[in-house]
Formats: structure tokens, C-alpha cells, sequence
């Protein structure tokens, strides 16, 4: 009987995690949309301003961004696509390997990451400080 109620137990801290992350993305999702973005977007330009390449040198290649976010491998070259479109974003072969493709914030991206980076955070404090 213990071990049922500790298995449901960790059964419902799953799914609270699991309805957390979905009410944060969603809420994620519709602020960013006012500023053309959705929260996926928003994960990879966060991630190549995090890379510091102040000069808009290529920061990471295609499958380093793809580690380390949650979308799949055509996902994520479809979502680059459409940064680079909007020109947040650049793509460039990588110097030490031509069969790689590195992906480097531009300076429009840059201040966008800038302006939106504050909005993003004040979702992410009042989503996931534990009292929703």
C-alpha cells in the first residue's frame, strides 16, 4: 500500500511538472507574440546572445543549438530559416568543418534578444515561482 501511494505520488509530481511547463510555454507564446517571436524563437536567440560573440562571429553550429533546445533536427533548421528571413539571424559554413553550418546572431537580433530578453524573464519569475 506504500509503495502504490508513493508511486502515485511521484506519478502526480510528473504531471505537475509536465501541466507547469505547459502553462509557461503558452504564456511564453503570447507575450512573445506581440513582439513577433514564440518561445522557441526566443530559446535560440537567447542562446546565441548567451555565446558572447560580441564581433556577430558564427557562435554555434546547427547541431550544438540543436543539443541544447527541445525541437527536433528539421524543426529547428526550419525555425533558423525563418530567424534568418527576418534577418535575426546568419548562417555561415563553418571555417574547420565546410559540412557544418554555424548560425550567429545579427545586430537586428541582437537588440531584439535586448528587448525582449526582460519581458521573457518577468514570464519565467512569475510562471515558476511556486505558487500558481
Amino acid at each position: 500500500m506504500a509503495a502504490d501511494r508513493a508511486e502515485q505520488a511521484l506519478v502526480e509530481q510528473w504531471r505537475d511538472i509536465l501541466a507547469r511547463h505547459a502553462r509557461t510555454q503558452c504564456e511564453l507564446d503570447r507575450v512573445l507574440h506581440g513582439h513577433g517571436l514564440c518561445a522557441s524563437d526566443f530559446e535560440v536567440l537567447d542562446l546565441l546572445a548567451e555565446a558572447g560573440a560580441a564581433d556577430g562571429g558564427c557562435a554555434y553550429r546547427v547541431q550544438e543549438i540543436s543539443d541544447r533546445v527541445h525541437l527536433s533536427q528539421s524543426a529547428l533548421s526550419r525555425l533558423i530559416g525563418r530567424l534568418e528571413k527576418d534577418g535575426l539571424v546568419r548562417r555561415a559554413m563553418c571555417p574547420e568543418d565546410r559540412r557544418g553550418v554555424r548560425v550567429a546572431l545579427t545586430a537586428k537580433g541582437r537588440a531584439l534578444h535586448g528587448d525582449v530578453r526582460p519581458v521573457q524573464r518577468a514570464v519565467l519569475a512569475r510562471m515558476l515561482d511556486g505558487t500558481d
